[in-house]
């Protein structure tokens, strides 16, 4: 029962984003804070409409469902049941924080790295092109499903870029906050970039909201989870 109650918890302490301040309130698929289009070329319309509305909604979707079971299963106290639901509230949840800071670090409008965090990649990874090869890099060798992150160490002060299978979420099983995340499932490219990942993972960048990146960066540094 701990376990899965330490799960969640993390689980809902992971996003930027508020997603439930408590397991009696639904989570809801999040607007877009563009249109599906203004992505394109990087990423086409199809694409974004099907990720968003098909594949995060299953998310959100099943996570409310699944906490509506692990509620039940408190109540009867039910050790059991907690425990076999851990896996689905994991890949579930996961999948909602990791796409909600997704859609987050993704935009239009051109923007640059600088100040205290441009500092401190060049510091840990020589220049922000370097460091973007070696994301791009993590993200290209990651075996079936899962995400690429560059993450902030809190403890040491340290950036570092680490992989997630499937969806776990990067804070809540490696303890590092998300600063940017490139989702490898293949939905996230295949219509566009078909089986040429290195295409996908590289125009990425172009596309990248350093605003919110920048501002992931300022929160962690106050271990602030929004």
């Amino acid at each position: 029962m701990f376990a899965v109650k330490r799960c969640i918890s993390s689980v809902l302490r992971s996003s930027r984003t508020p997603l439930s301040t408590c397991l009696n309130e639904k989570h809801t698929l999040p607007d877009l804070p563009y249109a599906y289009d203004a992505l394109e070329p990087i990423i086409c319309k199809e694409i974004m409409e099907i990720h968003h509305k098909k594949h995060h909604q299953t998310y959100v979707n099943n996570l409310n469902a699944l906490e509506e079971k692990f509620q039940e299963a408190v109540k009867k106290n039910d050790v059991s049941a907690m425990i076999a639901l851990e896996p689905g509230l994991r890949f579930n949840g996961g999948g909602h924080i990791n796409h909600t800071i997704f859609w987050k670090n993704l935009s239009p409008n051109a923007s640059k790295l600088d100040g205290e965090l441009c500092d401190l990649v060049n510091q840990s990874f020589g220049s922000v092109a370097d460091m973007q090869k070696k994301l791009a890099a993590a993200a290209n060798g990651v075996q079936g499903s899962g995400w690429a992150w560059l993450g902030y160490n809190r403890e040491t002060g340290c950036l570092q870029i680490a992989t997630t299978a499937n969806q776990d979420p990067l804070q809540a099983t490696r303890g590092l906050h998300p600063l940017i995340g490139i989702d490898v499932w293949e939905h996230a490219y295949y219509l566009q970039y078909l089986n040429v990942r290195p295409d996908y993972t590289k125009a990425i960048f172009d596309i990248i909201n350093w605003d919110d990146v920048n501002e992931r960066f300022l929160d962690a540094k106050c271990d602030i989870s929004r």
